[in-house]
């Protein structure tokens, strides 16, 4: 059931893969980058097999085997080979759905009239090395292979969590207004509870004052001087004839 594997940095038996086998018979996606590859000899068949990654690895040539196991292949990437010659690719003939070859840092690259060759010899060629035959570059299948994805994915994520901030500092500051609201509510009650204890003590003081006003002179007097701790000087006399 497997449809892609990536042995990528795995170490080779001898520049051969243990453990792949023709198993793998709905493998579509293969890539086995800096595995210290010295051939493609040993690939098993994989009828269903469309990209092959082969990158940073020693293959020299052989390339005749891929026609023979890989032969509905699409993509094929060489890159870091020690591919020297036009000729070493003429296998690939081969392999009529090919229509993506890249051998970026292979020494053939260097040969003069290098891309033109190439696409003269494999004219089932679309792109060479990501551009086509008019230097027209490929477009991109991954939108997360140049990090566009990942970028616009931040991006959002940034909106979002300023979004969830704003919403934040709203709720803050709702907060502290209530907050506010209700000791301002709080103070207001002291200040009325206040003014009416205020009010009571006064209404109890003008009551007393009331009442002293409807007793006679004498005895208003007389409720004076004991309130002041003095005597009464009708009773001095008093005390005096006695």
């Amino acid at each position: 059931q497997v449809k892609e594997l990536v042995l990528d940095n795995c170490r080779s038996d001898d520049g051969k893969i243990v453990g792949l086998s023709s198993d793998f018979e709905n493998l579509e996606f293969l890539s086995m980058i800096n595995i210290n590859l010295l051939s493609v000899s040993n690939l098993p068949k994989l009828n269903k097999l469309r990209k092959l990654e082969l990158s940073d690895n020693r293959i020299s040539g052989g390339l005749e085997v891929l026609a023979e196991r890989t032969p509905n292949l699409t993509h094929l990437n060489l890159s870091g080979n020690k591919i020297k010659d036009i000729n070493t690719l003429e296998p690939l003939k081969k392999l009529p759905n090919l229509h993506s070859l890249d051998l970026f840092n292979c020494e053939v690259t260097m040969l003069i009239n290098y891309r033109e060759s190439v696409f003269t010899l494999l004219p089932q060629l679309t792109y060479l090395d990501g551009f086509d035959a008019d230097d027209q570059e490929a477009p991109d299948s991954d939108p997360e292979a140049d990090g566009d994805g990942l970028e616009d994915e931040y991006e959002n994520g940034e909106e979002e969590d300023d979004d969830e901030e704003d919403d934040l500092d709203e709720e803050v500051i709702d907060d502290e207004e209530d907050e506010d609201d209700d000791l301002e509510g709080e103070e207001e009650e002291d200040g009325v509870d206040d003014e009416e204890e205020d009010e009571e003590e006064d209404g109890e003081d003008d009551e007393e004052d009331e009442a002293d006003d409807d007793l006679p002179r004498g005895e208003k007097r007389k409720r004076n001087l004991e309130d002041e701790g003095e005597e009464d000087p009708e009773d001095e006399e008093d005390d005096e004839d006695d």
